[in-house]
């Protein structure tokens, strides 16, 4: 690791850019990808190989200490090298709260893990998992169940995908 990204995760910087986020993974270990939502976290992981994301479980949100000691149980029992965390912006680009408590988790995060965080684009993710759901005509009760780690799943795909280019 250089100097720079060894600087990054010391001290809580995210990145946006996928080519730099590569610079600092393991290869050959998981990722993590999380769609925050304000009462749960969806989460997903991806393959050794980083090229296939799934569904791994929804943390109901409680306290932030409780929420972290689970998402430390997962980074540890799968050697997880970094997250990647759903940056929800609007439809036009902009940023609104949503997305500023996204990055404050972001920052929370690495004063806990000493991972790089990418902040992925996550627009319409919800709304796409929603729709796969609907289609293979799931009651509303099970999609309330599994949208949130099925979008974890799409947002860690995509940032996967874009990986592998």
């Amino acid at each position: 690791m250089t100097g720079e990204a060894e600087h990054k995760i010391a001290h809580g910087e995210t990145l946006e850019d996928a080519d730099a986020f590569a610079g600092l993974i393991r290869q050959g270990a998981a990722l993590i990808g999380i769609d925050a939502g304000t009462k749960t976290f969806g989460l997903a992981i991806s393959d050794l190989s980083g090229t296939i994301a799934s569904p791994l479980e929804t943390i109901r949100r409680s306290k932030f200490t409780k929420d972290v000691g689970r998402l430390k149980e997962i980074v540890e029992a799968n050697e997880i090298t970094g997250f990647v965390l759903g940056l929800p912006r609007n439809l036009d680009g902009t940023e609104g709260p949503r997305a500023q408590s996204t990055r404050a988790l972001a920052r929370n995060l690495n004063r806990i893990f000493p991972l790089p965080i990418l902040l992925w684009d996550e627009r319409l993710t919800t709304s796409q998992a929603e729709r796969m759901l609907i289609e293979a005509d799931q009651s509303r009760k099970r999609r309330s169940e599994v949208i949130d780690k099925l979008a974890a799943t799409l947002i860690l795909q995509g940032a996967l995908d874009r990986l592998k280019c």
